[in-house]
């Protein structure tokens, strides 16, 4: 945690040394107040000296005055560091997460990725406002507090001693308990969030299944077991304050007892008493508001250690040193003995791969579920980065080409399209801001969404819902490469997205996307014959290898295995 305040703190040095200056100035106020207080009493009420209570009482509204201006922009200054420390620290996760390729994301999971962007920097954020506005200030006051307690009368100084080592190690043994249940409830809360998102997300399939019971049971116990975490936090937090308070009171008392004894005996004045008192409560009180702190310190320790995880975790996909801005924009992707392996998996998703797509063509991509088809891909844009081989565009290794200049050169339709928050048009313009009215219905039109979204009220202005929810999923596919489209790029990029239109719409949309990407390589993740089998060159993967390569008619002679995928189809490609 030391390690992330310093860095992220840095840049606001110079705001933190005015909260420090501010604070000190307010502490060294509020200490003096008590010793003015007695001199009123010993000098002032003691002797009747009017004019001496008056002017020490003027002394005391200045140094009154003075403690809660000094206070009043501490703590202004202190909030603004804490702010932009935040904002530092959430721009910073952001831009980590967004450098991350897909085996990043899958390792820490969306919803804990949310949670340490959001609560977990709350946390330490809000140890920052606290250090800033009552931690700096506890230390300058317990000590300066103990200075002048001894001033006033070394003979109660034990007292001193006593109550506040005392104070700490209860409240030391109390927060020993916390730290780990801070650290299970931070778990607690990424669990919670992943089973609501998980919900949220499929609300559909568990309205259709009629599985509501139990989902709401899997998110009881899953809110259940944070609930029981944070009681059982609560229940120690809850110590604190009436340890601190039971102190304080016994010290009180303790100070009047044996306070009353010397001044009887002469030994100590009324008013040195009572500001003995006052400094006796100020040093405890800012115990307590170290304990405060220290009650934050635990949770907020868990939080920056899961932040740092994030911060520390270096993407597999790595920017090139010397990146390659240009190349000859052909559109020709090639593999070359293309072997990808997940980390810790026994065998490799695709081995030896070695394959040319050509610009002006169509390579089609088919093999049961499992084969590798979406990996080889993903591949392309370093969504991951191959563990052996290479993959190379226009003749460049990926790996060593600029990230602007490869996603400029390419457009991909996943195999769940994602359509973001807003309206048709801005999420059409998404790969091209730029892109005219005309260009988004020409390519509705291709993608055979121009009817449905000119039936829409508002037409290219229609809303769309967070992950295009309001539309079907055939609409979504067809926005989503209306969308490609839209981008005009050298290599298409289709992962099975046409897998939620019927044969007459697939049929008439292929036929369209020919003429619209006839200079351009286009790379095509299917499952149904119809829509692979008029393309140029189609490749079948089993089990991350490639056991054919040809045409379809030439296939059907040489591939078992993709003989074996038509005759299992073929039946109901006839009926249709």
């Amino acid at each position: 945690m030391i390690s992330l305040l310093r860095r992220f703190l840095r840049p606001y040095k110079k705001l933190l040394l005015v909260v420090v200056v501010l604070q000190l100035v307010g502490t060294m106020a509020s200490l003096y107040l008590p010793t003015l207080n007695a001199d009123i009493i010993d000098n002032g009420i003691a002797k009747g000296d009017t004019g001496y209570i008056l002017s020490t009482g003027g002394w005391m509204l200045a140094v009154s005055l003075l403690q809660i201006a000094c206070s009043l922009v501490a703590v202004y200054f202190g909030a603004r560091t804490a702010m932009s420390f935040g904002r530092d620290l959430r721009a910073t996760i952001f831009r980590r997460v967004g450098e991350f390729s897909a085996r990043e994301v899958a390792h820490f999971g969306a919803p804990s990725l949310i949670t340490r962007n959001t609560n977990d920097v709350q946390q330490v954020q809000m140890l920052v406002v606290m250090t800033c506005t009552m931690m700096i200030a506890a230390p300058i006051m317990c000590i300066g507090g103990i200075i002048m307690a001894l001033r006033q009368d070394i003979g109660l100084s034990w007292l001193l001693g006593i109550s506040v080592p005392v104070l700490a190690i209860a409240l030391a043994l109390i927060i020993r308990q916390m730290v780990p249940q801070f650290r299970l409830m931070q778990t607690r809360i990424d669990a919670v969030n992943g089973v609501l998102r998980e919900q949220i997300s499929g609300i559909r399939v568990v309205r259709a299944f009629v599985r509501e019971p139990v989902e709401a049971k899997r998110f009881g116990e899953a809110n259940l077991a944070l609930t029981t975490t944070a009681v059982r936090a609560g229940r120690l937090m809850a110590l604190i304050f009436p340890t601190v308070f039971l102190v304080l009171n016994v010290s009180s008392v303790a100070v009047l007892w044996f306070g009353a004894s010397r001044v009887a005996s002469g030994a100590m004045q009324i008013g040195s008493l009572t500001a003995f008192l006052a400094y006796l409560m100020q040093i405890l009180m800012s115990v307590m508001m170290a304990t405060f702190m220290l009650m934050m310190v635990p949770r907020a320790a868990v939080c920056a250690e899961r932040i740092e995880e994030v911060l520390a975790t270096e993407s597999s996909v790595t920017p090139p040193v010397n990146p390659v801005t240009t190349v000859t924009s052909r559109g020709e992707v090639e593999f070359r003995g293309a072997t990808f392996q997940y980390p810790g998996a026994a065998a490799p998703v695709l081995a030896d791969l070695t394959l040319r797509a050509h610009p002006g063509q169509t390579t089609a991509i088919i093999g049961s579920t499992g084969s590798g088809k979406t990996t080889l891909i993903s591949l392309i844009p370093r969504l991951f980065d191959v563990t052996g081989g290479a993959v190379l565009v226009d003749g460049v290794d990926v790996r060593e080409l600029a990230p602007e200049l490869l996603g400029s050169l390419i457009a991909i339709v996943p195999q769940t399209p994602y359509l973001f928050s807003g309206t048709v048009a801005s999420n059409l313009r998404y790969g091209n801001p730029d892109a005219a009215d005309e260009q988004l219905w020409d390519a509705l039109e291709v993608a055979q969404a121009r009817d449905f979204v000119a039936a829409m009220p508002d037409g290219l202005n229609a809303r769309i819902a967070q992950g295009g929810t309001n539309v079907s999923g055939g609409q979504r596919q067809r926005i989503a490469i209306a969308r490609a489209l839209v981008r005009q790029p050298e290599i298409y990029l289709f992962d099975d997205s046409f897998s939620a239109l019927d044969l007459g719409t697939d049929a008439r949309l292929r036929a369209a996307l020919r003429p619209a990407t006839r200079d351009a390589a286009v790379i095509i993740v299917g499952q149904r014959i119809s829509t692979i089998a008029d393309a140029d060159c189609i490749v079948v993967l089993d089990a991350g290898l490639m056991v054919g390569l040809g045409t379809h008619d030439e296939l059907l002679e040489t591939c078992p295995t993709y003989r074996e995928i038509v005759e299992s189809q073929l039946s109901a490609e006839d009926a249709a």
